[in-house]
Formats: C-alpha cells, sequence, structure tokens
C-alpha cells in the first residue's frame, strides 16, 4: 500500500505558474498526475516511469512538466501558462506497473491515489 499527498495548489491568474507536488510514502515504478473540473471526467495529463521516462495528455503537452525525485519519493508538476480552463482538482497516481506510450494517461491503469489539490485559474 502507498500513500500520495498531494501539494501546492491554490489561485493563479491566467499566464502564471504553479508546481504541485506528490509526496509518496513508498517507492514505486510509475507515477502519473489527473484532474477533475465539476461536472467533467477525470483527465489524465501525465505519467512518469522511474527510468524517467514521460507521456504526456495532447491538451498539456509542451505547458506542463512531469518530473520525480526518486530519492525524496516526491512526483512534481510544473504547470507554465495556466489558462482559466486549467482549473480542477488536481490528483496524483501511482501504480506498481508501467503502460507505454500508446495506451495514454488513463486512470484505470494507476492503483494508488492522492486526495487532491485544488488549483483555481483567474481570468
Amino acid at each position: 500500500q502507498v500513500q500520495l499527498v498531494e501539494s501546492g495548489g491554490g489561485s493563479v491568474q491566467a499566464g502564471g505558474s504553479l508546481r504541485l507536488s506528490c509526496t509518496a510514502s513508498g517507492y514505486i515504478y510509475s507515477m502519473g498526475w489527473f484532474r477533475q473540473a465539476p461536472g467533467k471526467e477525470r483527465e489524465g495529463l501525465g505519467k512518469i516511469a522511474d527510468i524517467g521516462y514521460t507521456v504526456y495528455a495532447d491538451a498539456v503537452e509542451g505547458r506542463f512538466t512531469i518530473s520525480r525525485d526518486k530519492s525524496k519519493k516526491i512526483l512534481y508538476l510544473q504547470m507554465n501558462t495556466l489558462k482559466p480552463e486549467d482549473s480542477a482538482m488536481y490528483y496524483c497516481a501511482a501504480d506498481p506497473s508501467w503502460t507505454g506510450r500508446p495506451y495514454g494517461v488513463r486512470a484505470a491503469d494507476f492503483r494508488y491515489w492522492g486526495q487532491g489539490t485544488q488549483v483555481t485559474v483567474s481570468s
């Protein structure tokens, strides 16, 4: 069992940046970020494997960057050029296995989830 705790959410103006963090209670091979806005389905943003291989959703590639500090068991999501439509609850997820790029960033591929951190982008 792995516990995940997100932090770093908050309010920011459009065009600004935020960096989210997710601290894991133990080592786990793959980690990812998702978000869910009210009335919408959970959306996969990106994932990263232990060896640093990353997959991004088309909607955020180029604006969002995922990285991890394996020694500290921390996953990061750097978000730049934020837009009001990026407002959502952001979730960290993790799983012992890895599914490659053809499968995209799917919630079903992740076993463990954090409680989420809210991001609000004002225009």
